[in-house]
């Protein structure tokens, strides 16, 4: 297993560098001018005229040198690639938090995106997985095509749609003002118990949770149905029956536990598709987190920030694909990854 999670760390910084070259070549053909979006009209109230173009001038080539927008693609990845991999500088953001090191805007909003996807996929393997296994007990029953229609037709929703819609209803200002419009963070006064924080931070992250989550539903529990479904018509579970063994303890003690790898391996494909919801999420609820980073930063064209951000998040979805591989061996001893080429 040792050997294997080598390999596979060198296997996943060698995707990474491709990922990352991919992605430096695209933010560089894509159409904008990051410097002049990062520093346009920066003290035009105090210039005008001359003076003031050409300061801006100044200072948009001063931002390409430090960038290398000057140079070749080639060169201006392999510069950013030495510094940033060589010595750990990511450099500075030039637009969402001018002057402050990337590092250290990103690891400043990790811990709210990581604790709302931690919440997300929490949610989604309790609620999906009983909706399999009952799908799969009563296949080809009303019960079964009525849960099936509905956990598409939340497939289909798209998520700024619910985002918004739930916002309108739930939120302050809509018809049943329940929870928080915006935001993440709780305003703590004097005698206000911890429960009472807990509470309130609570109700901030329940709506965001249920965006992240819901289209989810249909994948996963059509997977675990599907996985059931082959695993509880197989030899050792009639045997399981034979013996006298009550049906749940069938279904939850041998079928489902033999049925877990499909689902451990849905677990490295949902990280990344959750991040890609919290770009959305976050931006309209307004919750700093790498979500909104991620807007922010692309509107800006804000390079530095895209480049750590794509980093972070090819770092976080190939560590999902290595815990997964680590899971299966939990969920079935007999899997040998030494025996198989990575």
């Amino acid at each position: 297993m040792l050997n294997h999670i080598l390999k596979r760390l060198l296997l996943s910084v060698i995707t990474i560098l491709i990922i990352l070259a991919v992605s430096y070549l695209l933010l560089r053909l894509a159409p904008g001018d990051p410097t002049r979006s990062s520093f346009l009209g920066e003290n035009a109230e105090t210039n005008s005229g001359l003076n003031a173009e050409k300061g801006i001038s100044n200072k948009n080539r001063s931002i390409e040198e430090a960038l290398h927008l000057d140079k070749p693609i080639y060169l201006g990845f392999l510069y950013w690639l030495e510094s940033s991999f060589l010595y750990g500088d990511f450099g500075r953001s030039i637009s969402v938090d001018k002057g402050k090191e990337v590092f250290t805007v990103i690891f400043d909003r990790i811990p709210v995106t990581l604790t709302l996807n931690l919440w997300a996929i929490l949610i989604t393997y309790a609620i999906a997985i009983p909706i399999g296994v009952f799908s799969a007990v009563t296949k080809r029953k009303k019960s079964d095509k009525l849960i099936t229609f509905f956990l598409f037709f939340l497939y289909s929703l798209p998520v700024f749609w619910v985002t918004l819609l739930l916002q309108a209803f739930l939120c302050k200002g809509g018809l049943f003002p329940i929870f928080p419009l915006k935001g993440i963070f709780v305003n703590i006064s004097d005698g206000m118990s911890t429960w009472s924080i807990v509470g309130n931070l609570a109700m901030h992250y329940v709506l965001p949770v249920i965006c992240l989550s819901y289209a989810g539903f249909a994948g996963l529990s059509r997977y675990c149905k599907e996985s059931m479904s082959d695993v509880i018509n197989r030899d050792y579970i009639r045997t399981a029956r034979a013996k006298g063994l009550s049906e749940n303890q069938v279904i939850y003690k041998h079928a489902l536990k033999n049925a877990m790898i499909t689902l451990i391996t849905l677990f490295a494909e949902l990280i990344p598709g959750l991040i890609a919801g919290s770009i959305i999420v976050e931006y309209i609820f307004n919750i700093p987190g790498i979500g909104e980073l991620s807007m922010l930063a692309l509107s800006s064209r804000d390079i530095p920030v895209l480049m750590g951000l794509f980093m972070i998040n090819s770092i976080l979805t190939l560590l999902g694909i290595l815990i997964a591989d680590i899971l299966y061996t939990l969920a079935d001893p007999r899997i040998n990854f030494n025996a198989r080429i990575a």
